[in-house]
C-alpha cells in the first residue's frame, strides 16, 4: 500500500512547529507564568479555530457533545502540564517524558510479547534521563508534571481520532479548544493577571498559539486521516529530538551526552513500538 506523502508532510510540519512554538511559548513564562501561557496558547487559537470554522453542537447526539469536551479538557491539562513541567525542566526533558504517554497506549493495545523491548528501551531512557536512584539536577514535581502529561497524551490520542470521526474539518477541535481554555482560565488568571491583556505579549502568545496548537493540531487531525497509525506513530516519535533542538536553539539548553542518548532510545523505542503495531 503506497502512503499518502502529503499525509506525512503533515506530521512532519505539524511536528516541527509544534516544538518551536512550545520553545518560544517558554519565554512567556517570566511575564505570566506557566499557566498564563497555557490560557493565552489555548484561548488564541480557541478564537482562531472559531472565527474559522464556526462551530455547533446543534444536531449532535448528547455523545458526540460528550466527547468533544472530555477531548477538551484532556486537551486543556496537556498542555497546563507540559508548559508547568517546561518551567522546572529542559523542553527535551520534557517532552522526552511525555512521550512515555503515546509509547504506552500503542504497547497496551499490543499482544505482542516483543514488544516489551520497546518498554525496556523507552524505561532505560526516561531513567538515564531523570536518575531517580542517584543525584539529579532536575526538578521532581517536574518530572511529575511531565508523566501527567504524558497520561492525558495517551487519553488525547484516541479522542482526537474520534472527535475527527464525529466533527468535520476542524469543528471539533475549535469546540475542544475552547473547552481546554476555559478548564486552565483560573490558574492562568491567578498566574498571569493584567499582563496577559498587554498588547506586546498577546502578540507574541498568538504566534505561540499559531504554532504550537492551531496549525500543529488541525494538521496532526487530518493526517489520521490519511495515514495508517503505524506511519503516524513513527513520524511522531521525532518529536523527543526536535524538541531537544528547539531547547538548544531558541533557548539555549544544552543537553550533554548521556542526555541525548536516552532521548534517542526513546525515539527509537516509540518509532519500533509503532512499527508493529498498526
Amino acid at each position: 500500500m503506497s502512503l499518502d506523502a502529503r499525509g506525512i508532510a503533515l506530521v512532519v510540519v505539524a511536528v516541527s512547529t509544534l516544538q518551536v512554538g512550545a520553545a518560544f511559548a517558554v519565554t512567556l513564562f517570566d511575564e505570566v507564568g506557566s499557566a498564563g501561557a497555557a490560557l493565552l496558547r489555548l484561548g488564541i487559537a480557541a478564537l482562531i479555530l472559531l472565527a474559522i470554522w464556526r462551530p455547533s453542537l446543534a444536531g449532535h447526539p448528547r455523545a458526540d457533545v460528550v466527547t468533544v469536551v472530555v477531548f477538551g479538557l484532556v486537551l486543556g491539562t496537556m498542555n497546563w502540564a507540559i508548559y508547568s513541567a517546561m518551567e522546572r525542566i529542559p523542553i527535551g526533558v520534557a517532552v522526552t517524558i511525555e512521550f512515555a504517554g503515546p509509547l504506552g497506549l500503542a504497547v497496551a493495545l499490543s499482544r505482542r510479547p516483543r514488544d516489551l523491548v520497546w518498554v525496556a528501551l523507552a524505561a532505560a531512557g526516561i531513567l538515564l534521563l531523570t536518575n531517580p536512584f542517584g543525584a539529579s539536577d532536575l526538578d521532581g514535581a517536574g518530572i511529575a508534571l511531565a508523566l501527567l502529561a504524558a497520561a492525558a497524551w495517551a487519553v488525547y490520542i484516541p479522542l482526537s481520532a474520534r472527535t475527527g470521526t464525529l466533527f468535520p474539518g476542524g469543528r471539533g477541535l475549535a469546540i475542544a479548544m475552547l473547552a481546554g481554555a476555559l478548564l486552565v482560565a483560573p490558574a492562568g488568571i491567578a498566574e498571569g493577571g493584567a499582563e496577559l491583556l498587554a498588547p506586546a505579549l498577546l502578540a507574541q502568545a498568538a504566534i505561540v498559539a499559531l504554532a504550537s496548537s492551531v496549525i500543529p493540531y488541525s494538521l496532526e487531525m487530518e493526517s489520521l486521516r490519511r495515514l495508517p497509525a503505524r506511519v503516524f506513530g513513527v513520524l511522531m516519535s521525532l518529536e523527543p529530538a526536535v524538541a531537544a533542538l528547539a531547547g538548544f536553539v531558541v533557548l539555549g539548553q544544552a543537553l550533554g551526552a548521556g542526555d541525548v542518548a536516552a532521548i534517542g532510545l526513546v525515539v527509537v523505542a516509540s518509532a519500533g513500538a509503532s512499527m508493529t503495531n498498526a
